[in-house]
């Protein structure tokens, strides 16, 4: 759940900087990789004139269901939608609490506020960035109505002990997989472990459309029947109206682009992980390690999509300035903890109270990663690195 596509506009410009030597998600790589299909796609619905809901996104939402070994996959209008009609769905408002993490993308709590509802922070687990399943039972009350995990960065979160506390306590697993279209845990994909898995297909994503997009992903057919109805306002019948909805429709558009996408998807992840195992492998050989600490292998049973490459870095800061200085970007998922955030001042939570995210958000930064990224970019940022530690800046 990011809301960077490429470097120059997610970092302003200044006059006394060297312009970026690459981008810090090069999309325009990608097309031109994939344009042919894209734009024959993108000519198909042009020539149909059919651009809302429709056979395209009817045909996406089978092939991607198919992907993920999910019985029914609902398009929606982005991913903070696929949060919120996931929580409607379940009839989730006012007076029930959700737990979820602080350190995400505001959607994630924030789809449970929208609604009404109260999110309920517990901390990470400082390896993963996820939410650590030990600190979640003892946070649930007679109030708590489901679980919201993140799998950030795209690492799967650990799922098996969350799940058995939701059943243990009657609670519904919503996956908030808008970062890990594609990652396993345990041999199943993530977004079909849960009762319902939120996806974004925002541009910089792993499986990014041409602006935004969402998806819900579930097992059972009357919950799917529901995210169907709400999507489009309630209704089943045009102008009837059975429930209260909203307006959450994916274009045939985007799902057009988005079937050309799946076909590589795979591909991509493969390109990806082997960015991720030589940025490893460079901090090894420089002696990088006694001043970052780089994405760890996982262990048996998880397999990450490395949407973000995220290391913690002594003097952050410094560092992302210098590399900015040699036209290198970066960026900070996320430099402030949800718990503390203006918008959630309401809730009451104080400094110190989730330790270990609040130390991560002082110390993550995200590196280029992309299929495309190539071995000399790759080499230029970790020599910047190596720059700033071991030249004395």
């Amino acid at each position: 759940m990011t809301t960077t596509t490429t470097g120059k506009n997610s970092t302003a410009n200044t006059s006394d900087v060297v312009p970026p030597l690459f981008e810090f998600l090069d999309l325009k790589a990608q097309f031109a990789a994939i344009r042919e299909e894209v734009m024959a796609a993108v000519a198909r619905v042009m020539e149909g004139q059919h651009f809302i809901l429709g056979p395209e996104v009817a045909r996406f939402e089978e092939e991607i269901a198919a992907k993920l070994g999910a019985k029914h996959a609902v398009g929606c209008a982005s991913g903070t939608d696929a949060l919120i009609l996931a929580l409607l769905a379940s009839g989730i408002g006012p007076g029930d609490e959700v737990i979820t993490t602080p350190f995400s993308f505001v959607a994630t709590a924030g789809s449970v506020a929208y609604l009404g509802a109260k999110p309920v922070f517990v901390d990470i687990d400082p390896g993963s960035f996820n939410i650590a399943p030990e600190k979640i039972e003892e946070a649930v009350t007679s109030r708590t109505r489901a679980i919201m995990p993140v799998h950030l960065f795209g690492l799967p979160a650990e799922l098996s002990p969350i799940v058995a506390v939701a059943k243990a306590k009657g609670l519904l697993v919503i996956e908030d997989a808008a970062q890990a279209v594609g990652a396993r845990y345990r041999g199943r994909y993530v977004g079909t472990i849960g009762d319902f898995g939120c996806f974004s297909f925002f541009p910089s994503k792993n499986l990014g459309a041409a602006g935004d997009g969402g998806l819900v992903t579930t097992d059972d057919a009357a919950m799917a029947e529901r995210l169907r109805m709400l999507r489009v306002h309630g209704s089943k019948q045009k102008y009837f109206h059975e429930i209260l909805g909203t307006n959450s429709r994916l274009d045939a558009l985007q799902a057009a682009v988005l079937r050309v996408k799946l076909r590589h998807l795979d591909r991509w992840e493969a390109g990806r992980a082997d960015r991720a195992r030589r940025y490893q492998r460079l901090f090894e050989s420089k002696g990088l390690a006694r001043f970052l600490r780089a994405p760890k292998t996982p262990p048996d049973g998880f397999y990450p999509v490395f949407n973000q490459f995220t290391i913690r870095a002594e003097r952050r800061d410094e560092l992302k300035a210098f590399l900015r200085g040699k036209g290198i970007l970066s960026e900070i998922y996320y430099p402030l903890c949800l718990h503390l955030q203006e918008a959630f001042r309401y809730l009451g939570y104080q400094a110190r109270q989730m330790p270990v995210a609040e130390k991560a958000s002082e110390e993550v930064l995200s590196l280029p990663i992309f299929p495309e990224l190539t071995d000399e970019q790759q080499d230029w940022v970790v020599e910047g690195i190596e720059k700033f530690y071991l030249a004395g800046n």
